[in-house]
Formats: structure tokens, sequence, C-alpha cells
């Protein structure tokens, strides 16, 4: 008999980032660090897109024709560009108060994504080519359960991209005793305790049916900002398929 289907949203969690939900389009506000991320993130994600689906680099519709998921996706920072990119995009995240901010968004930019405000549980059923994941798992109830419901989520021949701090003490002190120390990120966004390392992450992932088929450091340059790297002792991202 089929497993259950765990809820894995941690309210506390939802709330939190809900709060953030006013200012998370402005580069300078509360979400600015993210900003500062995503053109790393897309870099790694238009690389990983090409080599699964015999992109060229040149194209700037690789993902037409596909569907996509970001989740937790708060206000479309991420969501956004891979629509431009060509795919149908579905948003989910567990505030709502993010979700009405990026239906808002979305409208005046033009583009039509569906935006659901609910966790992956919510999508029971549905199938996407390219599923996204960015900076959510350490902030969920249930790892396990959330990677088996990315899997769920993942239709066969798909494609899934994640990313999440590493558990070192360099993260502890750069994201958590400087980052929020400072304010450069709102106090109480991390627990370094539900950080995972990569083994962990792998783990998970081979137990819910999937391969991890490369991982990358995402670390930061004085010169360059965020950048991919050999350096994961930060934060790293990872490509998965079904095994």
């Amino acid at each position: 008999m089929a497993k259950a289907t765990i809820a894995t949203i941690d309210p506390r969690e939802a709330e939190h980032f809900g709060k953030l939900a006013a200012d998370w389009w402005d580069p300078r506000g509360s979400s600015a660090m993210l900003h500062r991320l995503n053109p790393a993130r897309l870099g790694y994600i238009r690389a990983a897109v090409d080599a699964h689906w015999g992109g060229d680099g040149a194209s700037f519709t690789p993902l037409a024709g596909l569907t996509g998921v970001d989740v937790g996706c708060g206000a479309g920072l991420l969501t956004e560009p891979l629509a431009r990119l060509g795919a149908a995009m579905t948003g989910v995240d567990a505030a709502a108060e993010n979700i009405g901010a990026a239906r808002a968004h979305a409208a005046a930019g033009g583009l039509d994504i569906d935006y659901i405000a609910g966790g992956i549980e919510d999508l029971t059923g549905r199938k996407f080519d390219l599923v996204v994941s960015m900076e959510v798992i350490e902030h969920v109830s249930d790892p396990a359960a959330f990677v088996r419901g990315l899997a769920r989520a993942l239709a066969p021949g798909g494609l899934m991209v994640l990313s999440t701090p590493n558990r070192t003490p360099l993260s502890k002190l750069a994201m958590i005793t400087v980052g929020e120390g400072t304010g450069m990120i709102p106090k109480g966004t991390h627990d370094w305790n539900r950080f995972l390392n990569p083994e962990e992450l792998e783990a998970l992932l081979s137990e819910a049916g999937l391969r991890m088929i490369d991982r990358s450091g995402l670390s930061f340059s004085p010169a360059r900002g965020f950048v991919t790297s050999p350096n994961e002792a930060l934060n790293y991202l990872v490509t998965a398929v079904r095994a």
C-alpha cells in the first residue's frame, strides 16, 4: 500500500517568510541576499538544462515546451526567469502572502504563472519536466517526506535542481553569526542544525528513487559575488534524475 502523503510545511517557517512578502522584489530589502544569489543559481540551472536536454546554450527559450515547478518559490524571484526561459511554470509556497505578491508581480510583467499557496503535498498527481527547490529543504518539517514529494512531482525523463546551505562551521559563521547578526539576512531565518550536508541530501534523494548526477558549490567571491565553484563549505547545488 502506498505511503500516506505527509505534510511538510513548518507553520513557523511559513509565518516568518510571509512577513517578508511586501519587499521580496526589492533588491535592497529583506530578500537582498536572494537577489544576489539568483544569477549564480540561474546559471547553474541553465547549464543543467542544456546538458540534460541537449541545448546549445544560445537559445533564449531552452525550456520551451516543458513544464516546471518552483517549490518554495517565495514571491517568484526564480520562477519568473524560468518562465521567461520558456517553461510553463508553477510556483508553490507555504506563505499565502508570498503567493499574493508573486501573482501581482507576474501579472505586472505579463507572465502567466500558476501560483499555489501550499506545500509539495498540494501537487499530488501533477508531474513536471523541471523541478526546482532553492534554499527550502532546510525549512521543512520532514526533509525525507519533502524529497519524496519532489520525486513524485518529477516527470519521467525530467530534471531536478536543488540548493541548500551546507552544515559547516563556515555556514554557521557566515549565514547566522554574521548574516543574521548584522541584519544582512532577517534574524531567525536559519537554524544551522537543520542544514544538510551533501552526503545526507544524496542519501535522501537515493531513498526517494533519485540519482544525483552533479553537485557544485555556491561560494562568495569579493570580485564577482556569488559564483558556482568546487567549494561547498557555504552552500551547494545538486541536479538529480530518476534512478
